[in-house]
């Protein structure tokens, strides 16, 4: 492999984005905004999120005294895989189009639930330098650290910056 070609292969400015639901145009800004105009490449990834807790759903939204919420999630059915993958392309495609909207280069992927096998995998991929994961408030994961940043600090071995959808609120 020449020095040229091994200079190609190697995406020094990525950062990779975890989120859970479809990036809006402020959350976009938000997040470029916090790398002061850099050249830099995102790459995305969106669960295919099939395995919902019931119980940790009902008390995030409890938390959040988003009563109607809570009990929209005792009523809720599981999604299919089908559903989920559509979903989450769905939200993909909406967080490309956020990020592109602000001349930004992205591309991106849906992951199965488990996200931080495909986060490593792109990581030792594209040589990226960060991960930002973009979540809802969960109240119980959050607490006892069992939420995406907290395991991905724990395993990835790059820097992990947790905000909250739609807030300018850091996890």
């Amino acid at each position: 492999m020449t020095a040229r070609s091994r200079q190609e292969s190697v995406v020094a400015d990525l950062i990779v984005i975890l989120t859970e639901q479809a990036l809006g145009v402020g959350d976009a800004k938000r997040i470029t905004d916090l790398h002061g105009g850099e050249e830099l490449r995102y790459h995305v990834l969106v669960p295919a999120d099939t395995e919902r807790n019931l119980l940790v759903d009902v008390i995030d939204h409890l938390s959040m005294l988003e009563l109607r919420k809570a009990l929209d999630a005792v009523r809720r059915r599981e999604p299919s895989a089908d559903q989920a993958r559509t979903s989450a392309s769905d939200a993909l495609a909406s967080s490309l189009e956020a990020l592109r909207g602000n001349g930004i280069e992205a591309d991106g992927e849906v992951t199965q639930d488990d996200p931080l096998p495909a986060v490593q995998q792109a990581i030792d991929t594209h040589h990226a330098r960060e991960v930002v994961v973009v979540t809802r408030p969960h109240a119980m994961e959050d607490t006892f650290h069992r939420d995406w940043a907290s395991r991905a600090r724990d395993e990835l071995g790059v820097p992990v910056l947790h905000v909250y959808a739609g807030t300018t609120f850091l996890g």
